[in-house]
Protein backbone atom coordinates (compact mmCIF):
# COMPACT_ATOMS: atom_id res chain seq x y z
CA UNK A 1 0.00 0.00 0.00
CA UNK A 2 3.11 2.13 1.12
CA UNK A 3 4.38 1.79 -2.33
CA UNK A 4 1.66 1.96 -4.67
CA UNK A 5 0.62 5.63 -2.60
CA UNK A 6 4.22 7.12 -2.94
CA UNK A 7 4.55 5.67 -6.58
CA UNK A 8 1.40 7.33 -7.76
CA UNK A 9 2.31 10.92 -5.59
CA UNK A 10 4.23 12.62 -8.11
CA UNK A 11 4.37 15.62 -6.56
CA UNK A 12 6.18 14.15 -3.93
CA UNK A 13 8.79 12.61 -6.42
CA UNK A 14 9.77 15.85 -8.34
CA UNK A 15 10.08 17.37 -4.59
CA UNK A 16 12.69 14.79 -4.31
CA UNK A 17 14.15 15.70 -7.50
CA UNK A 18 14.42 19.07 -6.44
CA UNK A 19 16.07 19.04 -3.18
CA UNK A 20 18.61 16.02 -4.42
CA UNK A 21 19.32 18.65 -7.09
CA UNK A 22 19.64 21.33 -4.51
CA UNK A 23 21.63 19.53 -2.02
CA UNK A 24 24.03 17.90 -4.75
CA UNK A 25 24.93 21.64 -5.49
CA UNK A 26 24.94 22.74 -2.01
CA UNK A 27 27.57 19.72 -1.43
CA UNK A 28 29.60 20.87 -3.66
CA UNK A 29 30.07 24.41 -2.61
CA UNK A 30 30.44 23.53 0.73
CA UNK A 31 33.26 20.80 -0.60
CA UNK A 32 35.12 24.25 -2.28
CA UNK A 33 34.62 26.07 1.68
CA UNK A 34 35.84 22.63 3.35
CA UNK A 35 39.10 22.29 0.92
CA UNK A 36 39.88 26.46 0.58
CA UNK A 37 41.98 26.53 4.00
CA UNK A 38 43.70 23.49 3.55
CA UNK A 39 44.43 23.85 -0.38
CA UNK A 40 43.12 27.01 -1.68
CA UNK A 41 39.82 28.42 -3.75
CA UNK A 42 42.00 28.20 -6.79
CA UNK A 43 40.71 27.38 -10.29
CA UNK A 44 42.18 24.12 -10.11
CA UNK A 45 40.77 22.97 -6.80
CA UNK A 46 37.30 24.01 -8.21
CA UNK A 47 38.52 21.93 -11.48
CA UNK A 48 38.94 18.76 -8.71
CA UNK A 49 36.23 19.87 -7.18
CA UNK A 50 33.81 19.73 -10.11
CA UNK A 51 35.56 17.06 -12.21
CA UNK A 52 35.53 14.47 -9.06
CA UNK A 53 31.41 15.30 -8.58
CA UNK A 54 31.14 15.29 -12.40
CA UNK A 55 32.28 11.09 -11.92
CA UNK A 56 30.28 10.61 -8.98
CA UNK A 57 27.06 11.74 -10.94
CA UNK A 58 27.85 9.61 -13.79
CA UNK A 59 28.60 6.66 -12.21
CA UNK A 60 25.35 7.33 -9.88
CA UNK A 61 23.46 7.76 -12.95
CA UNK A 62 24.53 4.53 -14.54
CA UNK A 63 23.95 2.73 -10.97
CA UNK A 64 20.50 3.96 -10.89
CA UNK A 65 18.88 3.32 -13.89
CA UNK A 66 20.10 -0.37 -14.06
CA UNK A 67 18.79 -0.73 -10.23
CA UNK A 68 15.49 0.45 -10.88
CA UNK A 69 15.27 -1.50 -14.06
CA UNK A 70 16.07 -4.56 -11.84
CA UNK A 71 14.03 -3.78 -9.15
CA UNK A 72 10.90 -0.68 -9.27
CA UNK A 73 10.10 -0.70 -5.90
CA UNK A 74 11.46 3.15 -4.25
CA UNK A 75 12.47 1.47 -1.15
CA UNK A 76 16.43 1.16 -2.66
CA UNK A 77 15.75 4.81 -3.61
CA UNK A 78 14.88 6.29 -0.79
CA UNK A 79 17.25 4.16 1.56
CA UNK A 80 20.76 5.39 -0.51
CA UNK A 81 19.33 9.25 -0.01
CA UNK A 82 18.61 8.17 3.55
CA UNK A 83 22.21 6.70 3.49
CA UNK A 84 23.42 10.04 1.35
CA UNK A 85 21.77 12.85 4.27
CA UNK A 86 24.11 10.57 6.82
CA UNK A 87 26.88 10.84 5.19
CA UNK A 88 26.74 14.55 4.60
CA UNK A 89 25.88 15.17 8.07
CA UNK A 90 29.03 13.34 8.87
CA UNK A 91 31.59 15.39 6.86
CA UNK A 92 31.57 18.36 9.50
CA UNK A 93 32.52 15.94 12.46
CA UNK A 94 35.33 13.48 10.16
CA UNK A 95 36.09 15.46 7.16
CA UNK A 96 38.75 18.08 8.52
CA UNK A 97 40.25 14.99 10.09
CA UNK A 98 40.62 13.25 7.21
CA UNK A 99 41.82 16.08 5.07
CA UNK A 100 44.69 16.40 7.78
CA UNK A 101 45.43 12.42 7.64
CA UNK A 102 45.37 12.72 3.73
CA UNK A 103 47.71 15.11 3.49
CA UNK A 104 50.25 14.17 6.18
CA UNK A 105 50.06 10.49 4.38
CA UNK A 106 50.66 12.29 0.67
CA UNK A 107 53.45 14.23 1.83
CA UNK A 108 55.61 12.01 2.51
CA UNK A 109 54.86 9.71 -0.58
CA UNK A 110 54.12 12.29 -3.35
CA UNK A 111 57.16 14.34 -5.21
CA UNK A 112 55.20 16.31 -7.08
CA UNK A 113 51.73 17.88 -7.90
CA UNK A 114 50.61 17.62 -4.00
CA UNK A 115 48.50 19.84 -3.90
CA UNK A 116 46.50 18.23 -6.97
CA UNK A 117 46.79 14.66 -5.49
CA UNK A 118 45.71 15.75 -2.07
CA UNK A 119 42.86 17.49 -2.97
CA UNK A 120 41.46 14.52 -5.22
CA UNK A 121 42.05 12.36 -2.91
CA UNK A 122 40.43 14.51 -0.27
CA UNK A 123 37.39 14.43 -2.61
CA UNK A 124 37.08 10.92 -3.53
CA UNK A 125 37.20 10.29 0.12
CA UNK A 126 34.86 13.12 1.48
CA UNK A 127 32.18 13.51 -1.45
CA UNK A 128 31.73 11.12 -4.33
CA UNK A 129 30.14 8.10 -2.42
CA UNK A 130 27.04 10.41 -1.00
CA UNK A 131 26.80 11.62 -4.76
CA UNK A 132 27.27 8.39 -6.07
CA UNK A 133 23.98 7.94 -4.11
CA UNK A 134 22.04 11.27 -4.96
CA UNK A 135 23.42 10.50 -8.59
CA UNK A 136 21.28 7.62 -8.97
CA UNK A 137 17.60 9.73 -8.62
CA UNK A 138 17.02 10.88 -11.85
CA UNK A 139 16.66 7.74 -13.38
CA UNK A 140 15.04 5.94 -10.52
CA UNK A 141 12.59 8.59 -10.45
CA UNK A 142 12.15 8.56 -14.41
CA UNK A 143 11.36 4.82 -14.00
CA UNK A 144 8.82 5.47 -11.12
CA UNK A 145 7.04 8.54 -12.52
CA UNK A 146 6.86 7.01 -16.56
CA UNK A 147 3.46 6.07 -16.67
CA UNK A 148 3.76 5.31 -20.43
CA UNK A 149 5.48 6.17 -23.04
CA UNK A 150 3.33 8.71 -24.48
CA UNK A 151 4.60 11.17 -21.62
CA UNK A 152 7.31 10.26 -21.27
CA UNK A 153 9.10 13.54 -22.76
CA UNK A 154 6.88 15.50 -20.17
CA UNK A 155 7.95 13.29 -17.55
CA UNK A 156 11.55 13.59 -18.29
CA UNK A 157 11.66 17.30 -19.14
CA UNK A 158 9.29 18.08 -15.51
CA UNK A 159 12.21 15.62 -13.92
CA UNK A 160 15.00 18.03 -15.35
CA UNK A 161 13.12 21.29 -14.56
CA UNK A 162 12.71 20.39 -10.54
CA UNK A 163 16.55 19.24 -10.90
CA UNK A 164 17.66 22.35 -12.78
CA UNK A 165 15.50 24.81 -10.07
CA UNK A 166 16.63 22.82 -6.98
CA UNK A 167 20.09 23.24 -8.82
CA UNK A 168 19.61 26.87 -9.11
CA UNK A 169 18.60 27.49 -5.48
CA UNK A 170 21.39 25.00 -4.09
CA UNK A 171 23.54 27.33 -5.55
CA UNK A 172 22.58 30.78 -4.31
CA UNK A 173 21.55 29.69 -0.73
CA UNK A 174 24.81 28.59 0.60
CA UNK A 175 27.12 31.50 -1.36
CA UNK A 176 24.82 34.44 -0.56
CA UNK A 177 22.92 32.90 2.74
CA UNK A 178 23.95 29.65 4.80
CA UNK A 179 27.89 29.58 4.92
CA UNK A 180 28.39 33.43 5.78
CA UNK A 181 25.24 33.44 8.09
CA UNK A 182 25.73 29.91 9.54
CA UNK A 183 29.13 28.47 8.23
CA UNK A 184 30.30 25.73 6.52
CA UNK A 185 29.67 22.80 8.98
CA UNK A 186 25.93 23.84 9.91
CA UNK A 187 25.59 24.50 5.62
CA UNK A 188 25.73 20.56 5.44
CA UNK A 189 23.57 20.06 8.40
CA UNK A 190 21.01 21.84 6.88
CA UNK A 191 21.12 20.18 3.34
CA UNK A 192 21.78 16.57 5.32
CA UNK A 193 18.44 17.16 7.24
CA UNK A 194 16.73 17.75 3.81
CA UNK A 195 17.62 14.69 2.34
CA UNK A 196 16.82 12.99 5.62
CA UNK A 197 13.36 14.56 6.12
CA UNK A 198 12.65 13.42 2.28
CA UNK A 199 13.42 9.91 3.15
CA UNK A 200 12.09 9.87 6.31
CA UNK A 201 8.50 10.81 4.72
CA UNK A 202 8.58 7.51 2.57
CA UNK A 203 9.93 5.26 4.98
CA UNK A 204 7.11 6.36 7.97
CA UNK A 205 4.69 7.83 5.56
CA UNK A 206 3.19 4.25 5.39
CA UNK A 207 2.78 3.86 9.27
CA UNK A 208 4.98 0.93 9.31
CA UNK A 209 8.12 0.81 11.55
CA UNK A 210 11.47 1.63 10.17
CA UNK A 211 15.13 0.78 12.33
CA UNK A 212 17.22 2.67 9.64
CA UNK A 213 14.90 5.69 9.84
CA UNK A 214 15.34 5.76 13.60
CA UNK A 215 19.40 4.90 13.94
CA UNK A 216 19.66 7.21 10.97
CA UNK A 217 17.97 10.19 13.40
CA UNK A 218 19.94 9.01 16.14
CA UNK A 219 23.16 9.28 13.71
CA UNK A 220 22.47 12.89 12.46
CA UNK A 221 21.42 13.96 16.09
CA UNK A 222 25.25 13.70 17.30
CA UNK A 223 26.11 14.69 13.97
CA UNK A 224 24.74 18.11 15.01
CA UNK A 225 25.69 18.13 18.33
CA UNK A 226 29.22 17.42 17.54
CA UNK A 227 29.89 18.81 14.06
CA UNK A 228 27.91 22.08 13.87
CA UNK A 229 31.20 24.13 14.93
CA UNK A 230 32.68 26.14 12.40
CA UNK A 231 36.30 25.48 13.62
CA UNK A 232 39.03 24.60 11.10
CA UNK A 233 41.77 24.63 12.95
CA UNK A 234 40.31 22.49 15.69
CA UNK A 235 43.75 22.28 17.40
CA UNK A 236 43.42 26.00 18.31
CA UNK A 237 42.01 26.95 21.57
CA UNK A 238 43.08 30.72 22.09
CA UNK A 239 42.12 32.47 18.81
CA UNK A 240 40.04 35.89 18.90
CA UNK A 241 38.09 35.11 16.31
CA UNK A 242 37.45 32.12 13.86
CA UNK A 243 34.92 32.34 11.17
CA UNK A 244 33.88 32.38 6.91
CA UNK A 245 32.86 35.31 4.89
CA UNK A 246 31.65 34.83 1.56
CA UNK A 247 35.64 34.96 0.05
CA UNK A 248 37.47 33.48 3.03
CA UNK A 249 38.25 31.57 6.07
CA UNK A 250 39.00 33.64 8.63
CA UNK A 251 41.25 33.31 11.39
CA UNK A 252 42.37 36.29 14.29
CA UNK A 253 44.88 34.92 17.00
CA UNK A 254 47.03 37.35 19.34
CA UNK A 255 50.04 36.39 20.99
CA UNK A 256 51.60 38.88 23.50
CA UNK A 257 53.43 41.29 20.76
CA UNK A 258 50.90 40.62 17.93
CA UNK A 259 47.44 40.41 16.27
CA UNK A 260 47.70 38.11 13.51
CA UNK A 261 45.19 37.57 10.50
CA UNK A 262 45.00 34.16 8.72
CA UNK A 263 43.24 33.18 5.44
CA UNK A 264 44.77 29.06 5.53
CA UNK A 265 44.71 27.15 8.83
CA UNK A 266 47.89 25.93 8.56
CA UNK A 267 49.94 28.33 7.47
CA UNK A 268 50.38 32.18 6.56
CA UNK A 269 49.81 35.94 7.83
CA UNK A 270 47.94 38.06 6.14
CA UNK A 271 47.96 40.91 8.15
CA UNK A 272 49.31 41.55 11.62
CA UNK A 273 49.46 44.52 13.94
CA UNK A 274 52.54 45.04 16.41
CA UNK A 275 51.43 46.17 19.79
CA UNK A 276 54.29 48.33 20.23
CA UNK A 277 53.36 50.54 17.37
CA UNK A 278 56.76 49.21 15.50
CA UNK A 279 57.66 47.66 12.17
CA UNK A 280 56.61 44.26 11.28
CA UNK A 281 59.56 42.37 10.78
CA UNK A 282 57.46 41.36 7.81
CA UNK A 283 57.30 42.69 3.87
CA UNK A 284 55.45 45.57 5.15
CA UNK A 285 58.35 46.83 6.18
CA UNK A 286 60.02 46.45 3.03
CA UNK A 287 57.04 48.43 0.97
CA UNK A 288 57.34 51.21 3.32
CA UNK A 289 60.56 52.06 0.49
CA UNK A 290 57.57 53.06 -2.12
CA UNK A 291 56.26 56.29 -0.73
CA UNK A 292 60.06 57.36 -0.49
CA UNK A 293 60.56 56.59 -4.05
CA UNK A 294 57.54 59.07 -4.80
CA UNK A 295 59.27 61.33 -3.08
CA UNK A 296 56.69 61.48 0.10
CA UNK A 297 59.32 63.27 1.98
CA UNK A 298 59.16 66.48 -0.06
CA UNK A 299 55.04 66.51 -0.67
CA UNK A 300 52.43 68.39 1.29
CA UNK A 301 50.71 65.32 0.81
CA UNK A 302 51.16 61.50 -0.45
CA UNK A 303 47.98 60.00 -1.87
CA UNK A 304 48.37 56.16 -1.61
CA UNK A 305 46.31 53.04 -2.60
CA UNK A 306 46.15 49.83 -1.47
CA UNK A 307 44.71 46.95 -3.36
CA UNK A 308 44.39 43.91 -0.87
CA UNK A 309 43.79 45.63 2.10
CA UNK A 310 43.17 43.37 4.46
CA UNK A 311 43.23 44.35 7.95
CA UNK A 312 45.25 47.55 6.72
CA UNK A 313 49.23 46.73 8.13
CA UNK A 314 50.57 48.57 5.49
CA UNK A 315 48.12 51.33 6.15
CA UNK A 316 48.70 51.94 9.40
CA UNK A 317 52.19 51.95 9.25
CA UNK A 318 52.28 54.81 6.51
CA UNK A 319 49.82 56.56 8.98
CA UNK A 320 52.53 56.40 11.84
CA UNK A 321 55.97 57.33 9.69
CA UNK A 322 54.27 60.04 6.81
CA UNK A 323 51.32 61.55 8.75
CA UNK A 324 50.91 63.86 5.35
CA UNK A 325 49.23 60.59 4.01
CA UNK A 326 45.70 59.66 2.56
CA UNK A 327 45.60 56.68 2.42
CA UNK A 328 42.30 54.81 0.86
CA UNK A 329 41.68 51.08 0.94
CA UNK A 330 40.13 48.37 -1.65
CA UNK A 331 39.44 45.25 0.11
CA UNK A 332 36.57 42.85 -1.80
CA UNK A 333 35.99 40.90 1.83
CA UNK A 334 33.84 43.40 4.22
CA UNK A 335 34.38 40.99 6.81
CA UNK A 336 37.81 41.49 6.83
CA UNK A 337 37.63 45.20 7.13
CA UNK A 338 35.21 44.67 10.02
CA UNK A 339 37.78 42.84 11.65
CA UNK A 340 39.86 45.62 10.72
CA UNK A 341 37.98 47.90 13.34
CA UNK A 342 37.91 45.23 15.58
CA UNK A 343 40.80 44.05 16.26
CA UNK A 344 43.76 45.98 14.12
CA UNK A 345 43.63 49.52 14.92
CA UNK A 346 42.52 50.57 11.49
CA UNK A 347 42.94 54.58 11.60
CA UNK A 348 39.47 56.01 11.52
CA UNK A 349 40.17 58.39 8.47
CA UNK A 350 41.28 55.50 6.36
CA UNK A 351 38.58 54.90 3.93
CA UNK A 352 38.00 50.99 2.65
CA UNK A 353 35.88 50.23 -0.22
CA UNK A 354 34.25 46.65 -0.47
CA UNK A 355 35.06 45.89 -4.15
CA UNK A 356 37.33 43.85 -6.34
CA UNK A 357 40.99 46.15 -6.87
CA UNK A 358 40.45 46.19 -10.49
CA UNK A 359 36.98 47.04 -10.90
CA UNK A 360 37.84 49.66 -8.45
CA UNK A 361 40.40 51.33 -10.48
CA UNK A 362 38.14 51.35 -13.59
CA UNK A 363 35.46 52.96 -11.49
CA UNK A 364 37.92 55.98 -10.66
CA UNK A 365 39.46 58.60 -12.47
CA UNK A 366 41.94 60.11 -9.66
CA UNK A 367 45.63 59.51 -9.60
CA UNK A 368 47.76 57.99 -6.76
CA UNK A 369 51.37 58.57 -5.71
CA UNK A 370 51.57 54.97 -4.33
CA UNK A 371 49.39 51.90 -5.63
CA UNK A 372 50.54 48.86 -3.29
CA UNK A 373 49.11 45.30 -4.92
CA UNK A 374 48.66 43.09 -2.03
CA UNK A 375 46.36 40.94 -3.21
CA UNK A 376 48.04 37.72 -3.94
CA UNK A 377 47.79 35.15 -1.40
CA UNK A 378 49.44 31.82 -2.67
CA UNK A 379 48.37 29.91 -5.26
CA UNK A 380 44.90 32.02 -5.29
CA UNK A 381 46.03 35.03 -6.96
CA UNK A 382 43.89 36.67 -9.38
CA UNK A 383 44.29 36.21 -12.87
CA UNK A 384 42.66 39.53 -13.84
CA UNK A 385 45.33 41.48 -11.29
CA UNK A 386 48.19 39.94 -12.74
CA UNK A 387 47.70 40.10 -16.64
CA UNK A 388 49.41 43.13 -18.93
CA UNK A 389 46.04 45.08 -19.03
CA UNK A 390 46.21 45.45 -15.09
CA UNK A 391 49.18 46.63 -14.75
CA UNK A 392 48.47 48.86 -17.50
CA UNK A 393 45.33 50.34 -15.89
CA UNK A 394 47.78 50.69 -12.38
CA UNK A 395 49.87 53.06 -14.78
CA UNK A 396 47.11 55.22 -15.75
CA UNK A 397 45.92 56.12 -12.34
CA UNK A 398 49.50 56.76 -11.00
CA UNK A 399 51.18 60.12 -11.53
CA UNK A 400 54.41 60.68 -13.14
CA UNK A 401 56.68 60.13 -10.25
CA UNK A 402 54.36 57.05 -8.93
CA UNK A 403 55.29 53.97 -7.94
CA UNK A 404 53.73 50.66 -7.74
CA UNK A 405 54.63 48.20 -5.40
CA UNK A 406 53.58 44.42 -5.98
CA UNK A 407 53.81 41.96 -2.73
CA UNK A 408 54.83 39.03 -4.85
CA UNK A 409 54.73 36.34 -2.08
CA UNK A 410 56.32 32.86 -3.63
CA UNK A 411 60.15 33.83 -4.48
CA UNK A 412 61.32 31.11 -6.62
CA UNK A 413 64.47 30.44 -8.21
CA UNK A 414 63.85 28.16 -11.09
CA UNK A 415 62.85 29.43 -15.00
CA UNK A 416 59.67 30.75 -15.70
CA UNK A 417 58.30 30.90 -12.31
CA UNK A 418 55.47 32.94 -11.46
CA UNK A 419 57.40 35.89 -9.60
CA UNK A 420 59.39 36.04 -13.46
CA UNK A 421 56.10 36.07 -14.92
CA UNK A 422 54.75 38.97 -13.16
CA UNK A 423 58.07 41.07 -13.44
CA UNK A 424 58.22 40.35 -16.98
CA UNK A 425 54.38 41.17 -17.35
CA UNK A 426 55.14 44.44 -15.46
CA UNK A 427 57.99 45.33 -17.96
CA UNK A 428 55.79 45.35 -20.70
CA UNK A 429 54.01 48.33 -18.59
CA UNK A 430 56.76 50.13 -16.56
CA UNK A 431 60.09 51.00 -17.75
CA UNK A 432 61.58 50.95 -14.33
CA UNK A 433 61.80 48.17 -12.05
CA UNK A 434 63.66 47.37 -8.77
CA UNK A 435 63.31 44.26 -6.61
CA UNK A 436 64.49 43.18 -3.22
CA UNK A 437 64.04 39.84 -1.57
CA UNK A 438 62.58 39.40 2.05
CA UNK A 439 64.82 37.39 4.60
CA UNK A 440 63.63 34.93 6.31
CA UNK A 441 60.51 34.51 3.99
CA UNK A 442 59.42 33.43 0.65
CA UNK A 443 58.59 37.20 -0.56
CA UNK A 444 59.79 39.68 -3.09
CA UNK A 445 58.65 43.12 -3.63
CA UNK A 446 58.68 45.18 -6.78
CA UNK A 447 58.92 48.75 -7.09
CA UNK A 448 57.66 50.09 -10.67
CA UNK A 449 57.59 53.36 -11.89
CA UNK A 450 57.91 55.87 -14.71
CA UNK A 451 60.30 58.07 -13.19
CA UNK A 452 63.75 57.10 -13.79
CA UNK A 453 65.18 59.11 -10.74
CA UNK A 454 62.64 56.84 -8.57
CA UNK A 455 65.95 55.64 -6.98
CA UNK A 456 67.99 58.74 -6.48
CA UNK A 457 64.68 59.92 -5.36
CA UNK A 458 64.63 57.18 -2.44
CA UNK A 459 67.86 57.71 -1.79
CA UNK A 460 67.17 61.48 -0.62
CA UNK A 461 63.78 60.67 1.17
CA UNK A 462 65.94 57.84 3.51
CA UNK A 463 68.26 60.09 4.68
CA UNK A 464 65.49 62.38 5.81
CA UNK A 465 63.81 59.72 7.76
CA UNK A 466 63.93 60.51 11.21
CA UNK A 467 62.46 57.50 12.87
CA UNK A 468 65.90 55.30 13.82
CA UNK A 469 63.63 52.00 13.03
CA UNK A 470 62.20 53.09 9.80
CA UNK A 471 65.70 54.56 8.71
CA UNK A 472 67.21 51.32 9.38
CA UNK A 473 65.10 49.34 7.52
CA UNK A 474 65.41 51.72 4.69
CA UNK A 475 68.96 50.97 4.91
CA UNK A 476 68.60 47.70 4.36
CA UNK A 477 66.13 47.87 1.58
CA UNK A 478 68.41 50.27 -0.19
CA UNK A 479 70.86 47.51 -0.11
CA UNK A 480 69.26 44.69 -1.03
CA UNK A 481 67.29 46.54 -4.06
CA UNK A 482 68.37 44.98 -7.62
CA UNK A 483 67.36 46.49 -10.71
CA UNK A 484 65.08 43.67 -12.95
CA UNK A 485 66.33 42.37 -16.15
CA UNK A 486 63.01 41.75 -18.01
CA UNK A 487 62.62 38.25 -19.76
CA UNK A 488 60.12 37.77 -22.62
CA UNK A 489 56.96 36.51 -20.33
CA UNK A 490 53.70 37.91 -20.62
CA UNK A 491 50.50 37.13 -18.96
CA UNK A 492 47.29 38.34 -20.96
CA UNK A 493 43.77 38.78 -19.85
CA UNK A 494 43.55 35.94 -22.62
CA UNK A 495 46.31 34.03 -21.06
CA UNK A 496 47.53 33.95 -17.32
CA UNK A 497 48.11 30.21 -16.12
CA UNK A 498 48.55 32.29 -12.46
CA UNK A 499 47.10 28.79 -10.92
CA UNK A 500 49.46 26.06 -13.04
CA UNK A 501 52.70 28.48 -12.17
CA UNK A 502 51.81 29.01 -8.64
CA UNK A 503 50.57 25.50 -7.81
CA UNK A 504 54.66 24.37 -9.18
CA UNK A 505 56.05 26.55 -6.54
CA UNK A 506 54.39 26.05 -3.86
CA UNK A 507 54.87 22.39 -4.80
CA UNK A 508 58.59 23.10 -4.50
CA UNK A 509 58.05 25.19 -0.88
CA UNK A 510 55.97 21.59 0.33
CA UNK A 511 58.65 19.60 -0.73
CA UNK A 512 61.33 21.48 0.53
CA UNK A 513 59.74 21.72 4.07
CA UNK A 514 58.82 17.95 4.24
CA UNK A 515 62.45 16.66 3.21
CA UNK A 516 63.67 17.33 6.93
CA UNK A 517 60.33 14.89 8.00
CA UNK A 518 60.76 12.50 5.50
CA UNK A 519 64.19 12.01 6.50
CA UNK A 520 63.36 11.49 10.03
CA UNK A 521 60.47 9.06 8.84
CA UNK A 522 62.42 7.20 6.77
CA UNK A 523 65.83 6.70 9.36
CA UNK A 524 63.63 6.55 12.69
CA UNK A 525 60.13 5.24 11.53
CA UNK A 526 56.26 6.64 12.27
CA UNK A 527 57.86 6.37 16.42
CA UNK A 528 60.63 8.88 15.14
CA UNK A 529 57.80 11.32 13.43
CA UNK A 530 55.97 11.45 16.09
CA UNK A 531 58.41 12.21 18.86
CA UNK A 532 59.96 15.28 16.34
CA UNK A 533 56.12 16.22 16.28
Amino acid sequence: MQEKNILSNKLYLYMTEFFAGMSVMAVELGASRLLAPYFSSSQIVWTIIIGTIMIAMALGNLYGGRAADKDPSPDRLYGRILIAAVWIAMIPVVGKYIILLISAALIFTVNSNFLIWAAFAACMVIFVYPLFLLGTVTPSLAKYTMDSLEDNGRTVGMLGAFNTIGSILGTFLPTFVTIPAVGTSVTFLLFSGILLLLALIYLFGGRRKSGKGILAILVFGLCWVFGSSDSFAFWETDLLYEGESVYNYLQVREDEENVILSTNVLFGVQSILKKDGGLTGMYYDYAMAAPLMAGAADKEQTNVLVLGMGTGTFATQCRRYFPNMRIEGVEIDDKITALAERYFRLPGDVTVTTYDGRAFLQAVDQQYDVIMVDAYQDITIPFQMSSVEFFTLVKERLKEDGVMVVNMNMRGTQEGNINQYLADTISHVFPHIYTVDVPASTNRELFASQAPEMLETFSAGASSVEAPDLAAMMERVEAGLTAYQPGAYLMTDDKAPVELLGMQLIDGLIQGEAAFYREIYEEEGIKGLLKRL
